[in-house]
């Protein structure tokens, strides 16, 4: 049961995974524990272009805002970046020539999917794939101090290989932050868990979702598989509510 439901949380982080940051409100209280956590705003400054001169130290986090999502990375030195992808191709075939290809969109889904990803080393024009790059702007959200920059460096060198993959508890922003501040976590993950609780805690969405239980019994007929969930759902989000 607790896989399942991890499961399904997966694919509901997999589509809320959009800007997150964009849709919930700031968040104005700290946290006290020992963890990684916030401390102030992120440093908004303008993403550089992937294609103009780099700027970036050895042990850089270097940050990609995409459309769907944000990539994170730790620049190595030497037009070099190792990030955390999710990627099939390792778990089919040991050519190192065809897994050190550029991971496309089919390559990348398929190891979501199947909890599979590498750390790799890809150029900085790869690692960000025509989009502008933030460096070091994670210092300004988190309490930590970043560790020296030849630690960082030696951190991700050292996990460079396959490894499992977790939407929620082992993706590309985990890396980082274990890289470059001894902690793993991801912010967009917490977002996502208090999106997902205060959606739970309104009790509008106890209705919503009984209404819409009753809808598919009158559509599709009284069976387990529509009676279950029409009860099951609702009475599940009014006991967390």
């Amino acid at each position: 049961m607790l896989d399942t439901l991890t499961f399904l949380l997966e694919k509901l982080f997999l589509l809320a995974h959009i800007k997150l940051s964009s849709l919930l409100p700031p968040q104005g209280r700290e946290r006290g524990d020992a963890t990684l956590t916030r401390r102030c705003d992120r440093d908004e400054t303008p993403p550089q272009p992937a294609g103009a001169p780099q700027k970036f130290q050895r042990g850089d986090l270097l940050e990609v805002p995409r459309t769907l999502f944000t990539h994170f990375g730790i620049f190595l030195g030497d037009d070099r970046v190792a990030h955390l992808i999710p990627d099939i191709l390792p778990v089919l075939t040991t050519d190192s020539r065809q897994i050190q290809q550029m991971v496309t969109n089919t390559r990348l889904l398929l190891g979501v999917l199947s909890k599979r990803a590498s750390i790799r080393v890809d150029s900085v024009e790869d690692f960000a794939y025509g989009a502008g790059i933030l460096p070091n702007a994670m210092d300004g959200a988190v309490r930590r101090s970043p560790l020296s920059a030849e630690e960082v460096a030696v951190r991700a060198e050292r996990l460079v290989g396959s490894v499992s993959y977790s939407l929620l508890w082992n993706n590309c922003e985990h890396f980082v932050t274990y890289c470059r501040y001894g902690t793993a976590q991801s912010l967009q993950t917490e977002k996502f868990c208090e999106w997902l609780k205060s959606l739970i805690r309104d009790k509008r969405n106890v209705l919503l979702t009984a209404l819409l239980g009753l809808l598919s019994m009158v559509y599709l007929g009284i069976s387990s598989s529509t009676v279950l969930p029409t009860l099951l759902i609702p009475f599940t989000l009014w006991m967390a509510s």
